[in-house]
């Protein structure tokens, strides 16, 4: 009887197990005290590299502006990832490279999307199948020797 009731627990626990939330981490490890260390007026771009590392990413337009983009998202079994924990610090320099200011945002900015439907509008007409596979029967000349058309007088 206690190999039944120990067999049965551990299927449950393999179960349960299954269910469980999968936690990811994208982008840039986040050290708090790494990114509190970087100051206005003190720092240049080569210090912040030694000291951060590369930037998720950087400004195309406008200033120089560098990113550090930081998510942890969470997935239930059959469900879409959520985050939980996200950062990101944006450090602008001036034209001689120097840090001018880091500023950090949270969860707060980050923006949830909801695409309508499965479908992509288009113009145009909505055709059935058939009308797409019959569609050009009658609609296309059969070529003859007409003036126009090629090998015609």
């Amino acid at each position: 009887m206690t190999r039944l009731r120990i067999g049965a627990v551990l299927a449950a626990s393999m179960l349960a197990s299954g269910c469980t939330a999968i936690v990811n981490h994208r982008g840039y490890f986040a050290d708090q005290v790494l990114m509190q260390s970087v100051q206005p007026g003190i720092d240049n771009r080569q210090s912040v590299e030694r000291t951060l590392g590369q930037p998720s990413f950087t400004s195309q337009f406008g200033p120089p502006v560098w990113y550090y983009i930081s998510s942890n998202t969470e997935e239930a079994p059959f469900t879409r990832p959520r985050i939980f924990q996200h950062s990101v610090l944006a450090i602008s320099f001036d034209a001689a490279g120097n840090v001018v200011e880091a500023k950090g945002t949270g969860l707060e900015q980050v923006a949830q999307i909801n695409p309508e439907g499965d479908k992509t509008p288009t113009l145009g007409r909505d055709r059935t199948f058939l009308e797409d596979l019959f569609g050009n029967i009658g609609q296309v000349s059969a070529g003859g020797g007409g003036a126009g058309a090629p090998g015609g007088s």
